[in-house]
């Protein structure tokens, strides 16, 4: 038996010792292969930089990052290669690569960086592909294949087309399908492999696709003529289709502006509906509420961590409060003692949005707050290759459109609703029929301030907050109103969504500035054929 326990115990040992001596081998291959990087020729650096990619070695990703970085140095005193930690006093740590021994520390007089050009940077950025080409996460696999597509190393291509065929997720599957296609373009194929190939890339479409086929056509000699018509004609098809992408990318942005454009100008049709008041201080409500949302955001960062990701939503509610506070007590303390002076009234909310204005710069400085975006509104939905809606303007438009319905439900199913389109239509005869013409204006008022001030929590997500922030919409919103119809919900509806729109159709052809410049001047010849909007409320007090 003591005989058998020494058998199992050197056996044993001798394992380990076996096991040691191949990872220590390795670990050695990889620590020769990263000296030769100690030479001036960027050529046979780049030859180095696939040599340490095809040992394999866990750590050779690594080393490459650290190279690209500017973190590999050479020590004047031997010319070792080695891996430089700075360190809080001013000196390096230094480590050997590929086998991690300490090598002590070292003055940055004593190093030399290993200096790298765009050519080795490229040859990293390939290797590093071919690295991470075969990672369990789906989003490294995706970004090794942009790499290489970026790249164009011949070398992957037989990497590319073994990993394509195990490969399982759509999305990865579709970049290793695009990158292998763009390297047989390169390659020494025949004219019909390079067709299938150019027809994959147009299928992808995207416009690093665009990118590459503009100078592969640039590149390809006149004596290819068949294969240049080819590819010029793929490249106009791939064009079309981004042309099409940024039409449907613009429709979209411009309904997101609009939708702000919807929250901020709600409030703002109810009450010169209402109440015909000018309300010059609608602004300041929507700014109100995008620093209730900071505010919010700021007390879940110091005091509810965890709640933070949810602290949008609790910022709807206590904005609509806030703003709605405000509203009601500019009504009863300054706009209720001007009604019948439109003029007046407009003074006087323009200097109330003064005070306001450096009411909030008092309490909250005059520098731009930031809001973050919670996780589930951060990143874009990719739709296809080439066109991505982002999260947070898709909420935008749901969210707005949200408000809109339930504020109608509020005036077509409340005994308030009821109330406020009474006096909307005839102040004079709802007020003979029992119905407190004051209260409805207040709260009206409140109403139209707490939309705004939920306006003010979306525009957080898409803007920087600061005391300014109101008057960058408060035009606008007066455009929406009279071009919809004043009082009239559809037709603030269709002015919002149409008015943002144009707005960002124009943009890229006149200027942010010349835009609205234009839109102001068409919505005035518009009023001069109908004065009263698109929509326009119908009522005895409206129609007299």
């Amino acid at each position: 038996m003591k005989i058998i326990k020494k058998a199992i115990l050197l056996l044993s040992t001798l394992t380990c010792l076996v096991l040691t001596g191949a990872t220590l081998g390795a670990a050695s291959e990889l620590y020769d292969v990263t000296q030769e990087l100690n030479t001036k020729s960027y050529s046979k650096k780049a030859k180095v930089v696939a040599k340490i990619a095809e040992t394999g070695d866990e750590q050779a990703a690594d080393i490459l990052r650290a190279l690209m970085a500017g973190d590999l140095f050479a020590r004047k005193s031997d010319k070792i290669i080695v891996l430089a930690e700075k360190q809080p006093d001013g000196g390096y740590a230094l480590i050997a690569p590929g086998t991690g021994a300490a090598l002590g520390t070292a003055k940055k007089s004593d190093l030399s960086k290993v200096k790298i050009n765009n050519r080795v940077r490229n040859a990293i950025k390939a290797a590093l592909g071919g690295l991470d080409l075969n990672h369990p996460d789906p989003a490294k696999r995706l970004a090794a294949a942009d790499a290489v597509f970026k790249s164009l190393d011949d070398d992957m291509l037989p990497l590319l087309e073994a990993r394509l065929k195990t490969e399982e997720n759509d999305k990865v599957k579709s970049a290793f399908e695009q990158t292998i296609a763009a390297l047989y373009l390169n390659a020494d194929v025949d004219f019909a492999a390079k067709v299938s190939a150019l027809h994959t890339l147009k299928e992808s479409g995207g416009p690093e696709v665009k990118s590459f086929l503009s100078r592969y056509l640039a590149e390809l000699p006149e004596e290819e003529a068949e294969l240049r018509s080819q590819v010029a004609e793929i490249l106009d098809a791939v064009e079309r289709r981004l042309s099409n992408f940024a039409l449907v990318e613009n429709l979209f942005q411009g309904l997101s502006l609009g939708s702000v454009l919807l929250l901020a100008a709600i409030g703002l049709a109810i009450t010169f509906g209402v109440m015909g008041v000018i309300n010059m201080a609608h602004g300041e409500m929507v700014m109100i509420g995008a620093y209730t949302t900071y505010v919010i955001q700021e007390i879940c960062r110091t005091s509810f961590p965890a709640g933070l990701e949810y602290s949008l939503i609790v910022a709807i509610p206590a904005a609509f409060v806030v703003a709605g506070f405000f509203g009601v007590l500019l009504e009863k303390s300054v706009i209720r003692f001007l009604y019948g002076r439109p003029l007046e009234t407009l003074l006087a909310t323009w200097g109330v949005s003064l005070i306001l204005q450096q009411f909030v710069r008092t309490i909250f400085g005059p520098t731009n707050k930031e809001v973050s975006a919670p996780s589930w509104l951060s990143g874009a939905w990719e739709v296809t290759s080439g066109l991505s809606l982002t999260y947070n303007r898709i909420a935008i438009i749901i969210f707005a459109l949200c408000v809109l319905f339930a504020l109608m439900l509020v005036l077509k199913k409340t005994l308030f609703g009821l109330q406020m389109r009474a006096v909307t239509q005839n102040r004079q005869m709802a007020r003979s029929m029992g119905v407190e013409s004051a209260t409805v204006d207040s709260l009206t008022f409140g109403l139209g301030s707490g939309i705004a001030g939920m306006a003010g929590v979306a525009l957080s997500q898409i803007d920087n907050v600061s005391p300014n922030l109101g008057q960058a919409y408060i035009i606008d919103s007066f455009m929406v109103v009279v071009f919809g119809g004043v009082g009239n919900l559809w037709g603030t509806l269709v002015g919002a969504g149409s008015l943002g729109i144009v707005n960002k159709f124009l943009e890229p052809y006149s200027g942010a500035v010349l835009a609205k410049i234009l839109v102001l001047v068409a919505i005035i010849l518009f009023i001069q054929k109908r004065p009263r909007g698109l929509f326009a409320l119908k009522g005895r007090s409206v129609e007299g």
